[in-house]
């Protein structure tokens, strides 16, 4: 219920429209950072099922794990000597 100001209003009014809305902030940031925290969580639970993964397709397959990281390299090092000769 908003607060109609043509009308005369009183003290105690306004505070109660102003506890109100501190409630209603309140009550979104508290929300709000809830909402972070859950994503946070997920995020790291993800990173580490991923680095687990990771970590098993290295030791079942090591040498196609070197392979990757040999053309990951490969490929890094092209992109960086085909931006440095493009800003010359």
């Amino acid at each position: 219920m908003p607060l109609d100001l043509s009308e005369k209003t009183s003290m105690d009014d306004v505070i109660r429209e102003i506890s109100r809305l501190r409630n209603v902030v309140t009550d979104a940031v508290e929300d709000g950072v809830e909402s972070a925290v859950k994503a946070l969580k997920q995020g790291r639970e993800f990173t580490e099922d991923a680095i687990d993964d990771a970590r098993r397709t290295v030791r079942q397959k090591p040498f196609q794990a070197v392979g990757v990281v040999f053309a990951v390299g490969i490929l890094t090092g092209a992109v960086l000597a085909w931006m440095s000769s493009r800003r010359s």
